[in-house]
């Protein structure tokens, strides 16, 4: 056996120093929150922790450090284990459910707790992000009095959301904030000079405000990437404000160059990958789906927004971005991913009517039309305040699918636009489809009673009255619709609805007809005209030379003749490689005539000498002939001979072959 080993005398143990003073601690964590070290100031508050466990200063500042080094699960765990202290971390945690987006959540935790200018400001934010704009503009107004730095721009920015954007500059005014004070407050205004349509002065904003964004950060010493990180909402919006004053070369461009800079603000660079793709529409739809995928989670299998990028857009933009990647599909014929993508999006947008409107749109892409009036109904009837769109939206679907009495039943429960012209003669039209001439005669009845009773300065009173009377008198309500003419005639003095009065009244009373007829103003060179001679007359003489198409014209007495079909113009297709522009020396014209017909042709001279004959007539000099006997016997005996002659001649008169494209040559060679 091996000889044990001795074991080593132990050290003595070191005497164990004492903890540092509590004192020393909070002002070694006061200094590391101070240089924004965020890790340090944990490990601190653990080491106060651990000599005077339940301390609430250390865990407060424990759990804002651990939130400021945007490690929210530690933050929630920490709040979690100080339950016992008395100390109340539910304003905490109701921040640490806004940074994870639960939204709903942290709203009720905060709505349980005292209104707080910081809990005031945290539900405003959540708010926000939840799309409810109003509540969020009246607690930024409750807090003006507060004076909290940078409380406009939020307020600005709640206005614009909420669709109020013509509140923004009273509102500037009675603060008494310069729009330039800062760039994201002139952000915000151009926002709303947009929504105002006022695009010009948008466009001069935030070029300004980039000025004042590059100034301010340079003097913060930031780096050029976070600075144009920083700045890159205001260049999005740049490229959209150009788009819509119809300068679509400079948007398209701007859009391309944020994408391909890969910038690292997800918002900026979502919104620029959408608007790309709403202003190529239907054009190269899957260049569109593919920069689309960049916005997507990358291990997800479906279309699902990137966490980062879902935390940071607005209700209305995730909506609208799901919205274009559906449409995109239906114009790759992509049914299946359309569908799928389509169920999901009512979960996602519960109070929104855009994902009932897609699924109909699928439907009506599938031929089913029936399907998507039915599911648009459904949805009409059960929420009867976000009714007026997906109505409309049924009467188009009826409309274009041959229902006329849907469309019609559509179109009449929207209360608020009966009365318009357009929806007027919409509804007219539509039940004269449908065969309900009495429907129709009601809606242009009821539009005139809406019409008198109105008191506004368009008034479209006359419009609809006479449009009325054409269709009474059209359809056989000659009475109704003469009430409705001299009515014209008397409030509105209105010359057109006079002639059409007394056409009318012509066909019931010819007498109240010609007293009418007395108010119309003669015609200039009217004058020397004898009626009664020209009655006397046998009729207007032909015309020499008169075709008999205008003779029947004039007899058809005013009867429209027919548009003759305008013949398509088709553009001339080209052979392969032809360059039009430059097309070289014009072909022979007469590349297509046998030789023998052509210009340039010159038959070959004949030898007279071989057929001269002399001497007295059917004398024959055999000298000269036999020769010549000798050689068409030799000709006529070998057949083989005279064929290859015959070959030859009939290639020398055939047309000229064309030159072989290259392919064609390649195999002449092998």
């Amino acid at each position: 056996m091996a000889p044990k080993t001795k074991e080593k005398p132990r050290a003595a143990a070191a005497p164990s120093q004492p903890p540092p003073a509590i004192e020393d601690l909070f002002t070694s964590l006061n200094r590391h929150i101070q240089r924004s070290e965020f890790t340090q100031a944990v490990k601190v508050a653990n080491q106060v922790l651990s000599v005077a466990p339940g301390d609430e200063d250390a865990i407060r500042c424990k759990i804002v450090a651990l939130i400021k080094a945007d490690k929210v699960e530690d933050a929630l765990s920490a709040i979690q284990s100080a339950q016992k202290v008395s100390f109340d971390f539910s304003f905490y945690k109701a921040y640490c459910l806004y940074r994870q987006n639960k939204l709903d959540e942290a709203l009720e935790l905060l709505e349980k707790q005292d209104k707080t200018q910081p809990s005031m400001l945290l539900e405003s934010q959540i708010l926000y992000r939840l799309g409810k704009m109003d509540a969020c503009v009246d607690i930024c107004r409750n807090l003006q009095r507060a004076k909290i730095d940078s409380l406009e721009i939020n307020l600005v920015a709640g206005l614009v959301s909420a669709g109020r954007a013509s509140e923004v500059q009273g509102t500037l005014d009675a603060i008494k904030i310069k729009a330039t004070s800062s760039f994201e407050l002139a952000y915000n205004i151009s926002c709303s000079l947009i929504e105002g349509n006022k695009l010009k002065d948008a466009e001069q904003l935030l070029l300004t405000a980039r000025r004042i964004g590059q100034e301010t950060l340079t003097e913060e010493n930031l780096a050029d990437d976070d600075i144009e990180n920083e700045l890159a909402p205001i260049a999005v919006q740049l490229a959209y404000v150009h788009q819509l004053l119809g300068q679509t070369q400079e948007a398209v461009g701007a859009y391309t160059d944020i994408i391909n800079r890969n910038l690292a603000d997800e918002p900026s660079l979502s919104v620029a990958v959408n608007n790309l793709i709403a202003v190529k529409g239907p054009k190269d739809i899957s260049d569109s789906l593919r920069k689309l995928d960049r916005l997507k989670e990358k291990d997800s299998q479906k279309f699902e927004l990137a966490r980062a990028i879902d935390l940071k857009l607005s209700p209305k933009q995730k909506e609208t971005i799901y919205a274009n990647r559906v449409l995109l599909l239906l114009h790759a014929n992509k049914m299946d991913q359309a569908r799928e993508l389509v169920s999901v999006l009512p979960e996602r947008f519960p109070d929104s009517v855009m994902p009932v409107l897609l699924q109909a749109a699928v439907l009506v892409r599938e031929n089913k039309a029936g399907k998507a009036e039915e599911i648009l109904g459904q949805f009409a009837e059960t929420f009867p305040e976000k009714s007026k769109i997906i109505l409309l939206a049924r009467a188009q679907v009826a409309a274009a699918a041959g229902h006329p009495q849907i469309a019609a039943e559509s179109l009449s429960k929207v209360p608020d636009i009966q009365h318009m012209p357009a929806t007027v003669a919409t509804l007219v039209t539509l039940k004269e489809r449908a065969g309900d001439i009495n429907g129709a005669a009601t809606v242009l009845d009821s539009a005139i009673k809406w019409w008198k009773s109105a008191m506004t300065e368009d008034n479209q009173l006359s419009v609809i009255m006479r449009e009325a009377a054409s269709f009474k008198l059209r359809h056989g309500k000659e009475e109704e619709a003469a009430h409705l003419y001299e009515e014209l005639v008397k409030g509105h003095g209105d010359t057109e609805a006079l002639v059409g009065l007394i056409t009318t009244v012509a066909h019931v009373n010819v007498e109240k007809a010609e007293a009418y007829e007395k108010q119309l103003k003669p015609l200039p060179g009217l004058k020397g005209v004898d009626v009664d001679a020209l009655e006397k007359t046998s009729g207007a003489k032909p015309v020499d030379g008169a075709s008999r198409g205008g003779l029947a014209d004039a007899q058809e007495d005013g009867k429209t003749k027919e548009k003759p079909k305008k013949k398509r113009k088709r553009k001339p297709r080209y052979p392969k490689g032809f360059d039009p522009a430059n097309p070289g020396p014009p072909p022979d014209p007469e590349r297509w005539l046998p030789k023998r017909e052509r210009s340039s042709y010159r038959p070959k001279r004949k030898d007279k000498r071989a057929a001269q004959v002399r001497g007295s007539q059917g004398a024959v000099v055999r000298d000269k002939s036999e020769p010549s006997a000798s050689a068409a016997n030799s000709s006529t005996s070998n057949p083989k001979s005279n064929q290859s002659t015959s070959s030859k001649g009939a290639s020398q008169n055939t047309e000229p072959s064309r030159p072989q494209s290259k392919s064609s040559r390649k195999k002449s060679r092998k």
